[in-house]
């Protein structure tokens, strides 16, 4: 039997090549997702890794050290290697870029005043790999810098992860919203991207952030992301940059 030589020969696919530190990560970051360690749990040290996973204790320090370059864990001096918690103050200005003029930090107060399952707009579906009328959890609220209103949030998630989440529930205690969603669904967000663009403050913006109608606020749209990749909210933040900045490091 002769090929036709008028049609391209099939050629196989090439196969996949991942450095053995990296299957270490992959098989470490599945160990957290299933919760084997959770959250401020101390991991077991480099050298019963490496026993674990019959590799050299180089490989998973380096491992290690790409995971805790992501926040999924934190080196401690002379304690050891921990998993990467919410509940930990430094992780709160992680996802919340706003700086006072001044540089200096301001008390920080969340303000819910709405909580109810909706159903899921085309854009909410997009954002969170629904389809359109799904069930999501809807929440809004105001976060006041030094007692001034600077940020309106409309925040969307997963009903199927937040089901139980009340308007009672987010106004108990000081925790930060993904404090609570990790101490009490379980649900830690990993990384985030955001959009940002400018636009003039409506009816509702303007009487909850003291601002003109028309007045220039910054739009920050995220998608936040959970172990997988997985999208488990969805938030569009108006910020009043009157008397803060957005700050952002690079490199």
């Amino acid at each position: 039997m002769t090929r036709d030589v008028s049609r391209p020969a099939a050629r196989l696919a090439s196969p996949t090549f991942s450095p053995l530190y990296r299957q270490i990560k992959d098989f470490l970051i599945r160990s957290l997702e299933h919760g084997e360690w959770g959250p401020g749990d101390a991991i077991p040290s480099e050298g019963e890794l490496a026993v674990r996973f019959n590799v050299s204790q180089g490989t998973v320090r380096k491992a290690i050290d790409e995971m805790a370059a992501e926040n999924l864990l934190v080196r401690r001096q002379g304690k050891g290697t921990f998993v990467a918690t919410h509940s930990d103050p430094r992780s709160f200005y992680r996802f919340l870029r706003l700086v006072p003029d001044g540089g200096k930090v301001m008390p920080t107060v969340s303000d819910p005043f709405c909580c109810e399952t909706v159903l899921a707009t085309p854009e909410v579906a997009a954002a969170l790999g629904l389809k359109v009328g799904d069930k999501v959890v809807h929440v809004k609220r105001l976060l006041r810098f030094g007692g001034e209103s600077v940020v309106l949030d409309e925040i969307f998630l997963l009903a199927e992860l937040f089901g139980g989440l009340t308007l009672e529930g987010l106004r108990a205690g000081e925790r930060s919203l993904y404090s609570l969603f990790e101490s009490e669904f379980g649900v830690r967000m990993i990384n985030a991207e955001e959009r940002l663009r400018a636009v003039p403050a409506d009816g509702q913006s303007a009487e909850l952030l003291g601002v003109q109608l028309g007045e220039p606020l910054l739009l920050v749209e995220r998608t936040a992301y959970t172990y997988g990749n997985k999208p488990v909210e969805w938030r569009r933040g108006l910020y009043c940059t009157r008397h803060h900045y957005y700050r952002n490091e690079l490199g």
